[in-house]
């Protein structure tokens, strides 16, 4: 992985972090349909950032930035949500939340640039 790629590596990081969440919440909340849900989509967010990169096109690339854009905002209500209904505690959700923004942020700059290109 390259060390310049900020995206990538932040994508990457907080893969690790949603895995992490959802085995706290299988093993200490008992908790297996939404923290399923976590996990594909915030797994996902990384995964279509990857895709991106050996996209074969300009068009491959975005679409795959937009499908990554859709997967943060996703993570971001099943977070929310596992906060509202305590199975993560607001520190851990903050946490999380405070990521997921950051992602949106990058990629949805990231896509900003493109269509002004």
């Amino acid at each position: 992985m390259k060390k310049d790629n900020i995206i990538q590596n932040k994508s990457y990081a907080f893969a690790v972090k949603i895995i992490k969440t959802y085995q706290h919440l299988c093993t200490t909340q008992k908790e297996f349909v939404l923290s399923k849900q976590l996990l594909r989509c915030g797994t996902s967010i990384g995964a279509n950032i990857e895709e991106a990169i050996g996209g074969q096109s300009d068009k491959d690339f975005y679409a795959k930035l937009t499908i990554a854009y859709k997967e943060a905002r996703e993570t971001h209500y099943w977070i929310r949500l596992m906060k509202d209904t305590n199975y993560l505690s607001q520190e851990e959700a903050n946490y999380l939340l405070k990521d997921t923004e950051e992602l949106l942020r990058i990629i949805g700059s990231i896509q900003k640039t493109l269509r002004n290109s």
